[in-house]
């Protein structure tokens, strides 16, 4: 299996990103997938989920109507549009299953300056 984040970058405040992620070795058009992040010194939180088809998306409450996840299951890309970005989004965003993750990728970083 491999996740393979990519994207990230330095941004100012009310900026915008798409973050990609390549997955392989595993049926990725069965599976629901998820971006997490991970800010220094706190816990890695879900952020966002699709289910397999794409007809479903759920996001965490902070980033709803910024954050928008998408896919594309015959390239098993996994994506992420980003827009108002606030120096709280500063984080490494990984991707991987919502249920039974895989071990995590490297990640991209993404940070935000005020």
């Amino acid at each position: 299996v491999q996740l393979v984040e990519s994207g990230g970058g330095l941004v100012q405040t009310g900026g915008s990103l798409r973050l990609s992620c390549v997955a392989s070795g595993f049926s990725f058009s069965s599976s629901f997938m998820s971006w997490y992040r991970q800010a220094p010194g706190k816990e890695r939180e879900l952020v966002a989920t699709i289910s397999s088809v794409g007809d479903f998306t759920n996001y965490l409450d902070s980033v709803k109507g910024r954050f928008t996840i998408s896919r594309d299951n015959g390239e098993n890309m996994l994506y992420r549009r980003m827009s108002s970005l606030k120096p709280e989004d500063s984080a490494v965003y990984y991707c991987n299953r919502r249920f039974d993750v895989w071990d995590w990728g490297q990640g991209t970083q993404v940070t935000v300056s005020s």
